[in-house]
């Protein structure tokens, strides 16, 4: 009886053994050090994603504060007419970022050849199912975009209509920002053209 292989439990199916499956030792480890490979690399990904999105609403609630400070340095009357401006960066702004902005500041180009002035690819986030890592980018830099513009709402307090800012919004979200963005940190750029 001590030789015998113990009994199979009756709700679980019985599995092969390590040699009826063809596996030696140095195989099981080999699998289980892939195994691991792949648990540390999902690992890695998910802290990078929590810290990114941390550090984006870090930068996101700067808009709040940005808002508190510029109501409290204009008149009661205007204080309205600066929220509006920052609640206009905040929403008109990140519309225009997911379609022009991004594109040109992080869209690899298409061509062979690439351009020395703005990306060219990924308008509307187009591709970004295949990249999932995109998405924590987009809101990321998308964070840092808005706040640009909201730095500046503070600069023409009480000096500007709300038209002429939303049109300032729309152009620094989807043309200035991203532009510049692409000459110095795309690698591609006319600043950092190699």
């Amino acid at each position: 009886d001590e030789h015998l292989p113990p009994a199979p439990h009756p709700n679980r199916p019985e599995e092969p053994s390590a040699v009826a499956m063809g596996h030696s030792f140095e195989g099981r480890v080999a699998l289980l050090k892939s195994q691991l490979d792949v648990a540390e690399s999902n690992y890695n990904e998910a802290l990078d994603t929590i810290w990114m999105l941390v550090c984006a609403m870090l930068v996101f609630f700067m808009h709040s504060g940005f808002s508190l400070l510029e109501a409290g340095c204009v008149r009661f009357k205007n204080t309205q007419n600066i929220l509006a401006k920052n609640l206009i960066v905040v929403t008109l702004g990140f519309l225009c970022w997911y379609f022009i902005g991004w594109p040109l500041a992080f869209g690899t180009p298409t061509a062979s050849e690439p351009t020395k002035m703005a990306g060219s690819n990924n308008f509307a986030m187009d591709g970004f199912l295949a990249e999932k890592v995109a998405f924590r980018n987009w809101f990321f830099q998308g964070c840092f975009c808005a706040t640009g513009g909201t730095i500046v709402s503070g600069a023409v307090a009480e000096r500007s209509k709300l038209r002429g800012f939303a049109t300032y919004t729309v152009l620094m979200t989807s043309i200035i920002y991203p532009v510049v963005i692409w000459w110095g940190w795309s690698g591609n750029g006319w600043v950092s053209y190699t």
